[in-house]
C-alpha cells in the first residue's frame, strides 16, 4: 500500500518561501507541504527550510527551488543513496523508506531544505478517546496557563475519580503563558500534527511519562530566557519522547539529569545559540536514542557524569540509526563533567551504531573531534563502542579526539582514565588534515586500549597510526589498527 500523510501548519507558523515541495503516493494525487523556516549555525545565523510528512510504501517528491537556478543537487546523507533528477528547475526523486534528508542545491548547506519522511503514527490518541482532555485553538492563537493545564490533568473526569491520562494539543498555535509546562507522573502529552506549542516541557521527579506526536515545539520567541530547554528530564524514570520537531531552543533540545529508562525516538531538532546542544545527559542510565536528526550549534550528543544537582556516573547509553550535524562543536562528546570534589565518576557501556555525521565545524582546537572522548574531572570513561559510523567531509575539526584532559574552562581536575574503546566500520571521506589525537594525561592517568577495526579514510583501510594521521603520546597504550 502506498500513501502519504501530510500535516498542515496553523496560522502564525513561520514559513520559508525558498522552495515549493509536493509529495504523493505513487500514482496518487500531489499534496503540497508547508515549509517551516529553521535557523541554523550560531557563527552566522541563516534561514534554512524544513518540511515533513509520513508515508507508507513508495512516495514521489517534487521540489522547486525559488531562489536560484539549479546547477547541481546533492541529497545527504550520502548513505541514503537517493538520486535526484533536476530538469526544468524541478528536483524529483522517490523515497521508499523513512529518511531524514538534506537537499542541497549548488553546494549550499545553509539555505538547504531539510526533508523528513517518517512512518505513520501507531496508536495515536484521538480527541474523543476515553481519558483524553483536548486543548483546542479557539481563535488565531490559544494562550494556556501552565497552572491551569496542571489542574486540568489532576481533575477527575467523572464521579469515578479517574484523572485524564492524555493531554491533547489539537492542531493550532498554542502558547504556554509561563513558558514551562510541568508534566505529572503517568501522563501523556500529545502534540498533534499541525499543532505548534510555544513553550518548554518539563519532567521532574516523575515517572511513566510520554511526550509524543507529529507537532512542533517552537522556542524561538523566548531567546531572552537562556535557561530554557526544549524538554527537560530530571530525577525521573521511564520517560519516552517520540516524533516531535523542536525549533530554536535557547538551550539544550533535550536535557537528561539523574534519570533512567529514557527512550527518545524520531526526534528532530534545530538550534543556533550558545550551549544549544542536542541531547545531553548527566548522571543517568539506560538511555536509548533512536532515529533522531540533530542540527545543533553545540554538541549534538553529550554524555557526562556529575553536573550541577545531578550526581553520579552515566551508563547504558545507546544512540542508533541517526543523523548528526554540528554547525558548532562536536557531533559526539563524552566525559567532560564529573564529581571532581570526590573520586570522579565512571561513564561506561556506551554504544553508537549506524550513524551519519554530516558536519563538524569548530574553530577552537581544544574542542575538535567529530567523535570525542575528553575525560576530565577525575572521570573514568570505559567500554565505548562506535559501530558503522559514516562521516562526510566537514568544515573544521578532526575526526577522532581521545584525551584524558585538564580543560581549565570546565575541569577543576584532570580526568583519571580512558579504556576499552572500539571503533568498528568507521568511514570518513574528508581531507583528514587535522591530526587525530590519542593522549593520556600523565603516567598515572592514561588511555589504555583503543582498537580500530576496518577504519577507512577515503577508501583506505588504516593499519598504522601514521596512515590515519594519528598523534599518540607516551601516555596512551594498546592502540591497535586491524583489518578484521
Amino acid at each position: 500500500m502506498n500513501k502519504t500523510v501530510i500535516y498542515s501548519a496553523p496560522e502564525g507558523a513561520v514559513g520559508s518561501k525558498d522552495y515549493r515541495v509536493r509529495a504523493r503516493a505513487k500514482d496518487g494525487d500531489w499534496q503540497e507541504l508547508f515549509l517551516y523556516e529553521v535557523k541554523v549555525d550560531m557563527h552566522h545565523v541563516r534561514k534554512a527550510a524544513m518540511a515533513y510528512f509520513d508515508r507508507e510504501g513508495i512516495v514521489e517528491v517534487e521540489i522547486e527551488c525559488l531562489f536560484t537556478d539549479i546547477r547541481s543537487v546533492v541529497i545527504r546523507p550520502l548513505s541514503a543513496q537517493i538520486k535526484a533528477d533536476h530538469e526544468s528547475g524541478i528536483i524529483r526523486f522517490v523515497v521508499d523508506r523513512s529518511v531524514k534528508l538534506s537537499v542541497e542545491i549548488n553546494g549550499e548547506r545553509f539555505r538547504n531544505l531539510h526533508l523528513f519522511a517518517g512512518e505513520p503514527e501507531q496508536d495515536a490518541p484521538q480527541p474523543d478517546d476515553p481519558g483524553v482532555v483536548v486543548l483546542e485553538r479557539p481563535g488565531k492563537t490559544a494562550v494556556h496557563r501552565a497552572a491551569d493545564i496542571w489542574r486540568l490533568l489532576k481533575t477527575p473526569l467523572d464521579s469515578s475519580g479517574q484523572e485524564p491520562d492524555i493531554l491533547y494539543f489539537a492542531p493550532g498555535l498554542h502558547y504556554i503563558e509561563e513558558t514551562i509546562l510541568r508534566i505529572p507522573s503517568g501522563k501523556t502529552v500529545y502534540i498533534a500534527g499541525g499543532a505548534i506549542v510555544v513553550g518548554s516541557l518539563v519532567c521532574e521527579h516523575v515517572q511513566d511519562v510520554t511526550i509524543k506526536g507529529r507537532g512542533v515545539l517552537y522556542l524561538s520567541e523566548y531567546h531572552r530566557y537562556s535557561a530554557f530547554r526544549g524538554i527537560r528530564i530530571g530525577f525521573s524514570r521511564n520517560i519516552e519522547v517520540e516524533g516531535l520537531i523542536l525549533i530554536d531552543p535557547p538551550h539544550y533540545s533535550i536535557y537528561i539529569g539523574k534519570s533512567r529508562q529514557i527512550r527518545i525516538r524520531n526526534f528532530k531538532s534545530f538550534s543556533t545559540r550558545g550551549w544549544s546542544d542536542g541531547i545531553d545527559m548527566m548522571a543517568s542510565s539506560d538511555v536509548e536514542i533512536d532515529d533522531v536528526f540533530l542540527r545543533t550549534s553545540d554538541d549534538c550528543i553529550a554524555i557526562y557524569g556529575t553536573r550541577w544537582d545531578y550526581r553520579g556516573g552515566t551508563s547504558g547509553v545507546k544512540v542508533r540509526n541517526s543523523v548528526l550535524w554540528a554547525d558548532v562543536a562536536h557531533p559526539i562528546m563524552i566525559g567532560t563533567h564529573g564529581d571532581y570534589e570526590n573520586e570522579g565518576d565512571t561513564i561506561e557501556d556506551i554504544v553508537f551504531e549506524n550513524l551519519d555525521i554530516l558536519e563538524h565545524h569548530e574553530p577552537q582546537e581544544n574542542y575538535w573531534g567529530a567523535m570525542a572522548i575528553n575525560a576530565g574531572d577525575k572521570n573514568t570513561v570505559r567500554n565505548v563502542r562506535y559501530d558503522d559510523i559514516r562521516v562526510e567531509p566537514f568544515e573544521l575539526g578532526q575526526l577522532i579526539d581521545i584525551r584524558v584532559v585538564h580543560n581549565p574552562d570546565y575541569n577543576p581536575a584532570p580526568g583519571t582514565r580512558i579504556e576499552n574503546i572500539t571503533f568498528r566500520n568507521v568511514s570518513y571521506t574528508g581531507d583528514n588534515a587535522k591530526p587525530n589525537r590519542i593522549y593520556g594525561f600523565d603516567q598515572d592517568r592514561v588511555v589504555d586500549g583503543v582498537t580500530f577495526i576496518r577504519l577507512q579514510i577515503n577508501g583506505q583501510t588504516i593499519l598504522q597510526a601514521e596512515e590515519g594521521h594519528f598523534h599518540i603520546n607516551e601516555h596512551a597504550r594498546s592502540i591497535k589498527f586491524l583489518a578484521e
